[in-house]
């Protein structure tokens, strides 16, 4: 704050770059394996701002069933022509793709790490596609980065993927711990979207403390390897109680872990009991989720202990077996 201030009071493209801002551009472009990456000041922004800054009237968007809401409105406001695909269903995709004409400026979208189930997308088969549709691809990774791979580096790592994804996107508001997102793609890519994306251009620029925060996280991530670790082993400690207290779980290899209930009533007041028992988890309903598929979801953090966990279950369990759940 000495040496930046508390915020420039400018947009990104007039008065609102500083040094920190390039920083952490460089950084991120460098762990996501891209030539360059633009910082916005919210994820919601990134998303909405990536897609509709890109895509315009004639275009054709292929879109995940369920996409965030980012992604979603992005969709809408580019005026281009959208089509959903079932979740995760390769067929679906494939059969939108090849109603498209080949000239078609197409472009893919979808999650890495989808955040209310916790499922990962096929990239192996989207990436195939995309390439046999000359489609372009963009995933979001929010809940991926920090989380997948073998370093942390998200879903692309995840599946030896690294240089395949056209654009890559994500929060901070996740494993990096503040507010705020990026994009990052090819020089050209990025440069356009400098100057077409009105979300990134018509907001003033993330304050300095924020910027700092982030670059200090990826140098966390990148230093502490025993974190990831550490991280899903905890996962696997929870899903396996729950799985063996009885509860219904989604199939998914990251800390996201919803608990499939399907009533929004109950799915409430299971997360009223938790919070008395000290256990804080995000009730789920529509339209977050599709009707009638309201969940409990939990998210796992590499900081709790063991002992924590298996507390945790307990109690959990306590409380599934008092509202007829298991």
């Amino acid at each position: 704050m000495k040496e930046y201030g508390t915020g420039s009071c400018s947009s990104r493209i007039l008065a609102g770059t500083t040094s920190l801002h390039t920083k952490l551009e460089s950084k991120l472009a460098k762990f996501k394996g891209v030539e360059d990456a633009l910082v916005f000041s919210t994820g919601f922004m990134t998303m909405a701002g990536t897609v509709s800054g890109i895509m315009g009237k004639g275009d054709v968007i292929l879109s995940d069933e369920f996409n965030h809401a980012s992604i979603v409105d992005g969709c809408r406001l580019s005026g281009a022509d959208v089509r959903i695909y079932k979740h995760n269903d390769m067929g679906s995709l494939e059969e939108h793709l090849a109603g498209r004409p080949a000239s078609a400026n197409k472009l893919i979208v979808t999650d890495g790490v989808f955040s209310m189930r916790g499922t990962v997308a096929n990239l192996p088969r989207i990436v195939d596609l995309a390439q046999k549709h000359n489609a372009v691809l963009m995933v979001d990774d929010a809940h991926g980065t920090g989380v997948l791979g073998k370093t942390g580096r998200g879903t692309p790592e995840h599946f030896g993927l690294d240089g395949r994804i056209d654009i890559v996107c994500g929060t901070f508001s996740k494993s990096l711990g503040t507010i705020g997102g990026f994009a990052g793609s090819s020089k050209e890519i990025i440069s356009y979207l400098r100057l077409n994306s009105r979300p990134f251009l018509f907001t003033a620029a993330p304050p300095p403390s924020v910027v700092a925060t982030v670059i200090a996280c990826l140098e966390v991530i990148e230093e502490e390897p025993e974190l990831l670790v550490k991280l899903h082993d905890n996962t696997r400690i929870v899903k396996e109680g729950l799985s063996d207290a009885g509860f219904s779980l989604e199939d998914t290899v990251t800390p996201i872990i919803p608990v499939l209930i399907g009533d929004d009533r109950i799915t409430f007041k299971v997360a009223a009991a938790l919070e008395d028992e000290g256990i804080m988890v995000n009730p789920v309903v529509a339209p977050a989720v599709p009707p009638g598929n309201s969940l409990i979801r939990i998210s796992v953090m590499a900081s709790f202990s063991t002992d924590q966990l298996v507390e945790a279950i307990r109690k959990i369990k306590l409380v599934g077996q008092r509202m007829g759940i298991v």
